[in-house]
């Protein structure tokens, strides 16, 4: 598969803008984050930022193949052959940021991170029938919110 750069760059600075952007919008909360009780195996924060970018890239790489998949001549109007779901649940992960960090919603954080990881187990699911690597590529997404699910139930518990 030769590359289409046309469609790999949009593909992989959406998801690492949508990261930027959340993160930037919750620069301030992490310091209130910190002062909470912590539950068994929270990692310490420098690891959130290089596991979410991580996350982000493959993100990306998996919404270009889904995208570049196909004949040559179908570069212009690519980004809108990725299934809605992607999306959608984009939307859901940058909005589950600023519930959690800035509004400290932390019961309504976790009930959002559900309707994440069910939109991202459903995407996944389109992603293996129409490109099999691209879904794989969402398995650890999906893994690192079952993680985060159980760090924010355990935060919402713990306080």
């Amino acid at each position: 598969m030769r590359i289409k750069w046309k469609i790999l760059i949009p593909n992989l600075i959406i998801p690492l803008a949508v990261g930027a952007l959340s993160g930037f919008l919750t620069r301030n909360a992490m310091e209130k984050y910190l002062e909470l009780r912590q539950p068994p195996l929270s990692p310490p924060p420098a690891v959130f930022p290089v596991v979410w970018t991580i996350l982000f890239l493959l993100m990306g790489i998996s919404a270009y193949l889904i995208a570049a998949g196909g004949s040559e001549d179908r570069d212009a109007g690519a980004m809108a052959l990725i299934p809605r779901i992607y999306w959608i649940q984009l939307a859901v992960n940058f909005f589950w940021t600023l519930i959690f960090f800035n509004l400290g919603m932390f019961l309504f954080a976790f009930l959002w991170l559900i309707l994440l990881i069910i939109l991202v187990s459903v995407m996944i699911a389109r992603f293996l029938r129409i490109y099999r690597k691209a879904g794989i590529l969402q398995i650890p997404y999906l893994i690192w919110l079952i993680f985060a699910a159980y760090l924010n139930l355990a935060v919402f518990i713990l306080n």
